[in-house]
């Protein structure tokens, strides 16, 4: 059982910032997703890839995993860069 855990990325629809501060566990699926033969939706057997854990901070989601024998992988989050321009640049 192999997890990743990451930081909650900001939601591209919605200005605000809200829960970006959350670190998340999400277990890797472990098998392939198959598409059913009778409605053709995509799915499989392994239940442990709907699981998502939320943690107040990254150390706490370390400590989980390693008290219950999860091999985790962090991923850090990338710096957030801003291109400050200003109105009147839209126009040169």
């Amino acid at each position: 059982m192999t997890a990743r855990i990451y930081q909650r990325p900001k939601n591209a629809m919605q200005s605000g910032k809200a829960h970006i501060d959350q670190w998340l566990l999400e277990f890797v699926p472990a098998e392939a997703r198959q598409p059913d033969p009778l409605m053709g939706w995509a799915g499989s057997g392994d239940t442990q890839s709907q699981v998502v854990l939320s943690f107040a901070s990254r150390a706490e989601a370390e400590a989980y995993a390693a008290r219950h024998g999860i091999a985790a992988r962090a991923v850090n989050t990338p710096p957030r860069r801003l291109k400050l321009q200003t109105y009147a640049d839209n126009f040169r």
